[in-house]
């Protein structure tokens, strides 16, 4: 049997480029390990935390995917079914049981299957276990979320409308903030049209920050701990201002905020040992909230393999509303 994998050529220097990519076919070894399964690719998620995994050229790109069942020595999948796992940018894959989240076809219909790695795959835990985890939030506080557009930024804000917080965010174009606002967001602002990032803080959360749902680092998430209230809590979840960036990014220190108005800041990843035996709570609640019309799904979809690095490349410019994903079949 055959399988196609798409590599990086070389090293990624500032935004990944297309010719940093190629497609390689390989023969994939059908035989099964017990515990493993062999899947074809239904799905492919494209995610930021891939543009800084130090993963070396020639392997396959790393990555979640959903994933029909061909073969399996799991007791647990069995041939037909649909799969959530971490398979790479692959078409046909091979896959240990500790690489399998969860099978999808029981909680998602054929119509709604990428959101396995949207709203119910990593995403979706991350904005759920990341959110009310670390930030702990309480009814009436306000939230603050940095890329609100993006398919974790606009779970979070979601998430803080249930727990019934006023949520306050930014993102990168107008057409961003109307999506931000319609899933429920308070007040938004365009971090690249405004001229004082302070002063648009003020404005859109004048009684100051509870809660920092953290995506993007640097001048601007400095600028946020500086107006939080004593006591706030803030989840890093990632740095995307500087994932591509070829020299160092700068902002102001936050010490002085930290200690003064005593903030507890901590940083998380989803598959730690904390959170991954509870990823089923998570797809559970989540599922529910989806049903009952307080979660909304937007999804910025790209057909073909071929065409993964595009949307991964697009994703990184911020060119998706809502979570980046690639249908294959």
């Amino acid at each position: 049997m055959k399988t196609k994998y798409l590599t990086k050529t070389k090293a990624f220097e500032g935004l990944p480029k297309l010719s940093d990519f190629k497609i390689v076919e390989e023969d994939i070894e059908e035989n099964l390990a017990d515990g493993e399964i062999l899947t074809e690719v239904v799905c492919i998620s494209v995610d930021p935390f891939i543009r800084v995994y130090p993963f070396p050229p020639g392997i396959p790109v790393i990555g979640f995917q959903v994933a029909k069942v061909l073969a399996s020595k799991n007791e647990k999948y069995q041939k037909g079914n649909l799969v959530m796992h971490f398979g790479g940018w692959k078409t046909i894959c091979k896959v240990a049981d500790s690489s399998c989240w969860y099978r999808v076809d029981n909680v998602l219909s054929k119509e709604d299957i990428t959101q396995g790695v949207g709203v119910l795959g990593m995403p979706g835990m991350t904005a759920y276990f990341g959110f009310l985890d670390l930030c702990q939030p309480k009814e009436g506080e306000t939230v603050m979320v940095n890329g609100c557009a993006g398919a974790v930024g606009s779970l979070v804000g979601q998430i803080a409308k249930i727990k019934g917080c006023k949520v306050v965010g930014c993102c990168g174009s107008d057409e961003k903030i109307a999506f931000a606002k319609s899933l429920g967001f308070d007040e938004v602002f365009n971090y690249k049209t405004e001229k004082s990032w302070p002063e648009a803080i003020k404005r859109c959360a004048p009684n100051g920050i509870d809660c920092f749902f953290d995506n993007v680092g640097g001048q601007l998430a400095s600028d946020i701990i500086n107006q939080m209230n004593t006591k706030g809590r803030i989840a890093c979840c990632g740095s995307i201002s500087s994932y591509n960036s070829k020299t160092p990014v700068q902002g102001d220190i936050v010490q002085p905020a930290m200690v003064s108005k005593q903030l507890k800041m901590e940083g998380f990843v989803i598959n730690e040992d904390r959170f991954k035996p509870r990823h089923p709570e998570g797809v559970k609640q989540m599922s529910q909230w989806i049903t009952e019309g307080k979660i909304k799904v937007r999804e910025t979809v790209t057909e073909g393999f071929e065409n993964t690095p595009k949307a991964f490349i697009g994703m990184l410019s911020g060119d998706n509303t809502g979570k980046a994903v690639v249908r294959v079949n």
